[in-house]
């Protein structure tokens, strides 16, 4: 019985040893993407004033908003708004143009990779985009169909209220990885400073789970309790400050409890900012109980055979 018990504990500390080598042999990355927390999302089309929104990606002289709800004013009374691949395709002014009410005039649509930015309802927008007296920065009202305009903009709202949330975001991501337990999850990062993937992925989570998500060390800016001006944060704080209420969870001795398995699953937030504890979660649970979230810019990913990998850019 005993040659048995260290047989099976020296091939499982082998497993682990080798586990990143034969990641691939777990399949591809899934594709993940950003979400607007639903209280952002308008209930109601906004009154039309303008042909298109004052910001202009790339354009300093046009990021003029002192607060969130003048940049989502802005925003809502515009039939359109200009955004357009940055850094990656995927970026948050996106959702924010809809959960306003407005409609992105997304230069380039056409070209996205079809595996990046998968649930963006992109032939909608193209469809917009593509009305006729429609063009960069303005619109020839003579030609411009404002019925079927406000049809495809209904549809937009409704289909970011439906699906583009940070709740349906994490739910997705659960049911990516098979995820049906009850008990505690682990969300592991490094750096606690503003990362929008890892961010919106862990609203979402806390909107579904509350307390059973334990974020270690605690991103403090998603919680209403914050101190501090949201607006010295990147982006100025907007869209994804202050948005959970707090509630007590304990976050010490996590090594130990990794060690003990007391967590059902374990996520780490932002996989090039750090992997704290990963040698110790590698050797106490089997792949399918990690995951990993990858929410840089276009970049070739030095993690993509990772098991359980969630690639923003998925090229």
């Amino acid at each position: 019985m005993l040659q048995v018990i260290l047989c099976s504990s020296l091939m499982r500390a082998s497993f682990f040893a080798t586990i990143l080598p034969l990641a691939a042999l777990f399949g591809a990355p899934h594709p993940i993407q950003f979400a607007i927390p639903e209280e952002k999302i308008r209930t109601e089309i906004p009154e039309k004033e303008r042909d298109f929104a004052s910001l202009i990606p790339g354009d300093g002289t046009t990021y003029t908003y002192e607060d969130e709800e003048e940049y989502y004013r802005d925003y809502g009374r515009s039939y359109f708004a200009i955004t357009k691949q940055k850094g990656g395709w995927d970026c948050l002014r996106h959702y924010e143009i809809l959960a306003a009410g407005s409609i992105p005039y997304f230069i380039d649509l056409e070209n996205c990779p079809p595996d990046t930015m998968t649930l963006l309802p992109k032939e909608l927008i193209l469809e917009a985009m593509h009305l006729p007296g429609v063009s960069c920065g303005q619109i020839d009202h003579r030609l411009f169909d404002q019925t079927r305009y406000f049809e495809i903009l209904t549809q937009l709202l409704d289909y970011t209220r439906t699906l583009l949330t940070t709740r349906k975001a994490a739910e997705r991501l659960l049911k990516e990885i098979g995820y049906e337990g009850r008990g505690k999850i682990l969300y592991l990062t490094q750096d606690p400073s503003p990362d929008y993937l890892r961010c919106l992925i862990l609203i979402g989570l806390k909107q579904l789970l509350g307390d059973r998500i334990i974020d270690v060390p605690k991103i403090p800016h998603i919680y209403r309790s914050y101190p501090e001006d949201p607006k010295l944060l990147y982006g100025k704080g907007f869209t994804y400050t202050r948005i959970i209420e707090d509630q007590p969870v304990e976050r010490d001795s996590i090594e130990a409890r990794i060690m003990q398995r007391e967590f059902d699953l374990v996520i780490y937030g932002s996989v090039h900012r750090g992997l704290p504890h990963h040698h110790t979660v590698l050797r106490s649970y089997f792949p399918h109980k990690i995951a990993y979230l990858c929410g840089e810019d276009k970049h070739q990913c030095k993690y993509r055979t990772y098991p359980n990998l969630f690639l923003r850019e998925l090229q």
